[in-house]
C-alpha cells in the first residue's frame, strides 16, 4: 500500500504515521531523510542531488523521484510506503504517479487530516519541555502537577522551540496551504482524497485512519 498524509504543522502526522508503521509494516518515507542517506550512500543518483546541493540549488523533482524510486525497491517497502513532504505540487504529483506506474504501483489513499489553525497555533505555541530530561507540557492541555517543576525529573528549567512561536507557527500554516490548496482537487478527481478530522483525540484519528485503510 502506497498512500500520502497530509495535514498541517502540528496535525500529527508523525504520531498516526509511527502508528501506521508499527501495525501494517508500511514505512514512513521522509523527503530530508531519504535525500541526505541517498548523498552519504553515494547511490547515482545521490551524487547527482549532491552536485545539485552543492551549487546551492533545489533539488529538482526528476532526482526526488528518482530517490523515492530507489528507496521504495528496498525489502523494508514491501508492504508499502507513507510519503511524508512529497509531492508538494501537482508537477510533483503527476511525475509521481508516472514513477510509480513504471513500476507496476499506484498511489492508494491520500488521507488528509482536516485541522483549525487556530487551535493548531495554540496547541503548537503552547508546547514547552523540560530542559533536562525532555518530557513535553503545555501552557493549556498539559501542565506540571506543581507549577515550574517536572513531573518526571524535578527540573526547574524549561525551554520552548523557536519554531513554536505564533508569527512562525502562522507563516508555517500559510506555506502549508499555498503547497497543499493545488494538490486536494487532483487527488479527488482521481477519487482517493479521504478526509479525518485531525483535531480529534489521537485515539479516535487512529480509529478514523485506519477504518479509510479498511475500505480500500
Amino acid at each position: 500500500m502506497i498512500l500520502i498524509l497530509l495535514g498541517a504543522p502540528g496535525a500529527g502526522k508523525g504520531t498516526q504515521a509511527q502508528r501506521l508503521q508499527d501495525k501494517h509494516g508500511i514505512v514512513q518515507l521522509s523527503t530530508g531523510d531519504m535525500l541526505r542517506a541517498a548523498v552519504k550512500a553515494g547511490t547515482e543518483i545521490g551524487l547527482k542531488a549532491k552536485a545539485v546541493m552543492e551549487r546551492g540549488e533545489l533539488v529538482s523533482d526528476d532526482i526526488m523521484t528518482g530517490i523515492i524510486s530507489d528507496r521504495l525497491d528496498q525489502p523494508d517497502c514491501e508492504k508499502g510506503a507513507i510519503l511524508d513532504g512529497f509531492p508538494r505540487t501537482e508537477a510533483q504529483a503527476e511525475a509521481l504517479d508516472k514513477m510509480l506506474a513504471e513500476k507496476n504501483l499506484s498511489l492508494n489513499v491520500v488521507i488528509e487530516m482536516k485541522t483549525d489553525d487556530e487551535v493548531l497555533v495554540e496547541r503548537i505555541t503552547g508546547r514547552y519541555t523540560c530542559a533536562n530530561c525532555g518530557a513535553g507540557y503545555h501552557d493549556t492541555f498539559l501542565k506540571p502537577a506543581k507549577e515550574g517543576v517536572c513531573d518526571k525529573c524535578g527540573g526547574t528549567e524549561f525551554s520552548r522551540r523557536s519554531d513554536d512561536k505564533a508569527e512562525t507557527v502562522k507563516s508555517r500554516l500559510e506555506a502549508y496551504h499555498k503547497q497543499t490548496a493545488p494538490l486536494l482537487p487532483y487527488y479527488r478527481e482521481k477519487g482517493i482524497l479521504k478526509q479525518v478530522d485531525g483535531m480529534a483525540e489521537i485515539d479516535e484519528v487512529t480509529r478514523q485512519i485506519e477504518g479509510v485503510i479498511s475500505s480500500i
